[in-house]
């Protein structure tokens, strides 16, 4: 293993672990993907993100083969499939965080009631049809969902958010846990009121160049 598959291996770990402290995810649902090379780097699947190191790390190749002790996440699929369709897209998380996936579980839509709703890319996160974990199907219906968008939720199961690296797709993660938790309780106060579509193109070119930042080079 060379330095910079090591940077790579203990940035998934990195990603893997921040989910649970984020309040993203608990014990072994959830995972976190990052294109490598000509394949990509993914969570093992059954194994508590505490206790993921980078030799857990699997290294999965795009015909779906691997040679590692460990078997890569169940929702190997979908990871593959996004990476493989979605060229701009470097990373994916996958998580079970409470509020999106109670909208998950009601199979609905979140529509523009906040203009952070842009990070997504469109004008609302999409709700993907259902589909048994870990089969073809599921990837084929969140690729659905993901059409001209950063993220989305699966029916009945979590949320998929994606970016160009491991810390945007991470930052979209929480974005998007936000804005459903504040959506949950808008609809307890009140009526949220939906924002146009022409507010949120305006603000989907500014998200062009928003989001993390972890070096003054970056800004």
């Amino acid at each position: 293993m060379d330095a910079d598959e090591s940077r790579a291996r203990a940035a998934v770990v990195a990603a893997a672990r921040d989910l649970d402290a984020q309040g993203l995810n608990r014990g072994t649902s959830g995972n976190v993907s990052l294109r490598w090379r000509d394949g990509l780097l993914i969570t093992p699947s059954g194994v508590p993100s505490a206790r993921i190191g980078e030799a857990e790390v699997v290294f999965l190749a795009m015909d779906g083969g691997f040679d590692h002790p460990l078997s890569p996440s169940s929702e190997w699929r979908f990871h593959r499939d996004i990476l493989r369709e979605k060229p701009a897209v470097n990373a994916v998380v996958h998580a079970h965080p409470d509020h999106g996936t109670a909208f998950a579980m009601c199979r609905q839509t979140i529509p523009a009631v906040h203009y952070m709703i842009a990070a997504v890319g469109g004008p609302t996160i999409r709700c993907s049809g259902y589909a048994t974990f870990g089969t073809e199907e599921l990837s084929r219906l969140a690729l659905e969902a993901l059409e001209d968008r950063n993220g989305c939720l699966l029916a009945n199961h979590g949320m998929i958010a994606t970016g160009p690296d491991l810390p945007k797709a991470l930052w979209l993660a929480v974005e998007m846990e936000t804005l459903c938790r504040q959506y949950a309780v808008a609809l307890q106060v009140g009526t949220p009121v939906v924002l146009p579509d022409a507010e949120i193109a305006r603000n989907i070119e500014k998200f062009r160049s928003y989001g993390p930042r972890t070096q003054a080079s970056d800004r």
